[in-house]
């Protein structure tokens, strides 16, 4: 039977796997498209999940574990982002 992770741990994988998937440090991530087609902006939610992965990392590097309600928001904000990231082809499915 799997053990489930502690919090710690939850929000540590969370965060790995929004690095790997989400292009946060490529050079053109924080650039606005030059033709202004985009859904929503891209640039800004980029922002948003690079100041969040900040903040938790920092947390978790401090000992301190989220509750299960932020756990929950930020992998919906995560989900969410991804989603908008998919619809203006910064990523793919």
């Amino acid at each position: 039977m799997n053990k489930k992770p502690d919090r710690i741990t939850a929000m540590q994988n969370i965060i790995d796997a929004v690095k790997a998937e989400f292009p946060i440090y490529q050079e053109d991530t924080f650039k606005c498209g030059p033709d202004n087609s985009c859904t929503g902006c891209p640039k800004k939610l980029m922002e948003l999940v690079d100041t969040e992965l900040s903040y938790w990392q920092h947390e978790i590097n401090g000992g301190n574990p989220p509750t299960f309600d932020e756990l929950y928001r930020f992998g919906k904000m995560c989900k969410n982002i991804r989603r908008a990231l998919i619809k203006n082809k910064r990523i793919i499915n």
